[in-house]
């Protein structure tokens, strides 16, 4: 049924009417026997309803009648991507699940399945349009027209793209099915089809050496981090995606200081663990970092990067998301350091009081804390100064350093302050990145450095 959405383009105003009618067969006609036990997903038995193929076949009719008939409609490519990044999901993971039960190889099919699945449903769409002159493809450049007038040349330039957004794609479905129930595709659908569609408006520039580094690392990456427990799969998919769009919208320069604080942040946490289990500051999770905790840490970057490929569309300098990236990542590591390694020393004291409290107090920091945070921040400031657009590196540098310090001072402030029952440990993780952000716009403007 996914595969249903490579037909779109030529079916026109009618793409929604094959969703629709697998829809209305599956509800009001199969309700049991051979085909309903086959395509029956769990909650279904009990029903006598094939809800969960109904949901997924509306969710897809929907999006053919925005992507036909809407006023601003969306793009073919991106309701393929998500259409088959979900199908071609499942049915990876459907096939290796006889095999094993561990979540990590299930997952990797998935995203596997749902790459290849919505790379095929792109390149399908593409050869469905509009004729141009034979021989010349839409560039004006000589060309072998395949399909309906899509020259070789211009499938081959655009590859490396498409494969980004058919990673895009199935990271994404897999993160969406990782925190909502696995029958609920039809959410999955929708939110993975928007999400394509933003990168598509992006259009960023994709070469095969970048896709082919980004995709590489940032597997094996996510094997080693789920691996060694420094994640959970949600954690993990989380991790993976955000070093993706790193290093594909930003560069190598901000893939490694983004990796930076994965890495070291991740061992810090599984660092002399039973001892911090044991006096009460271990990472909940046996140190596995979940997804809130990683786009508790990681979200005011992410939207940096995604705004500095957004920068010529919005007229606003890149420097200045630069900064903002570095200073956010710098926050992260310097406030996960002091908070590791701090926690292994008795005698903290309460940042606004300096008076002596017991160890895992809100707000607590030891000295030997600070210096471990300092050592992050002098970390990310340096690969920052190196490998992004910082301006000068050595001040670039600096700005970094002094943001990730402020940050994580802001960071212990808001933990004494109003870190409880209300307000989590994630919300603070995440005003203090921001706030580690704002500083390193704000002290790089003031100084000249961000044009």
């Amino acid at each position: 049924m996914a595969a249903l959405a490579v037909f779109a383009p030529a079916l026109g105003d009618a793409a929604a009417v094959p969703f629709l009618a697998v829809a209305g067969l599956a509800f009001f006609g199969i309700r049991d026997g051979d085909w309903f036990e086959t395509l029956a997903l769990p909650g279904d038995e009990e029903a006598e309803r094939l809800y969960g193929l109904v949901a997924f076949a509306l969710a897809g009719g929907g999006l053919a009648l925005f992507a036909s008939i809407a006023p601003v409609p969306l793009p073919y490519e991106a309701f393929a991507a998500a259409t088959l990044a979900v199908g071609g999901g499942r049915l990876g993971r459907e096939l290796v699940s006889p095999q094993t039960a561990d979540e990590f190889p299930l997952v990797a099919a998935y995203v596997a399945g749902g790459t290849v699945a919505a790379l095929a449903g792109q390149l399908l769409v593409r050869l469905q349009a509009p004729p141009v002159a034979e021989g010349v493809n839409a560039a004006g450049a000589s060309g072998l027209v395949v399909g309906g007038g899509v020259s070789v040349a211009t499938v081959g330039a655009a590859l490396p793209g498409l494969i980004f957004l058919a990673a895009v794609a199935a990271l994404t479905a897999a993160f969406v099915r990782s925190l909502v129930f696995a029958r609920d595709a039809h959410i999955t659908v929708i939110l993975v089809a928007f999400a394509v569609w933003g990168f598509i408006v992006l259009a960023p520039t994709v070469s095969a050496p970048l896709i082919a580094f980004g995709l590489g690392v940032t597997a094996v990456l996510g094997y080693v981090s789920f691996a060694l427990g420094t994640a959970s799969v949600p954690g993990m998919l989380t991790g993976v995606l955000a070093a993706l769009l790193a290093v594909v919208l930003g560069g190598i320069g901000w893939f490694v200081t983004l990796m930076s604080f994965y890495a070291i942040g991740g061992l810090a946490s599984k660092y002399r663990f039973d001892e911090k289990a044991d006096r009460g500051v271990a990472q909940e999770n046996e140190g596995a970092r979940g997804t809130g905790n990683v786009l508790a840490n990681s979200a005011v970057a992410l939207a940096a990067v995604v705004g500095y490929a957004a920068s010529a569309h919005v007229n606003v300098p890149p420097s200045l998301f630069g900064f903002a990236f570095a200073g956010a990542t710098a926050t992260a590591m310097a406030d996960t350091l002091s908070s590791e390694i701090g926690g292994l020393y008795d005698r903290p004291r309460l940042v606004t009081t300096l008076k002596p409290v017991a160890p895992g107090t809100d707000g607590a920091v030891t000295w030997q804390g600070e210096v471990a945070g300092l050592a992050g921040a002098l970390v990310v400031g340096g690969l920052a100064a190196v490998g992004m657009p910082l301006g000068d590196a050595v001040s670039g540098g600096a700005i970094v350093v002094l943001a990730g310090v402020a940050g994580m001072t802001v960071d212990s402030l808001l933990g004494a302050l109003i870190e409880g029952d209300r307000v989590g440990n994630q919300a603070v993780n995440f005003l203090a990145t921001l706030s580690g952000a704002i500083v390193a716009v704000a002290v790089g403007a003031a100084v000249g450095v961000v044009l």
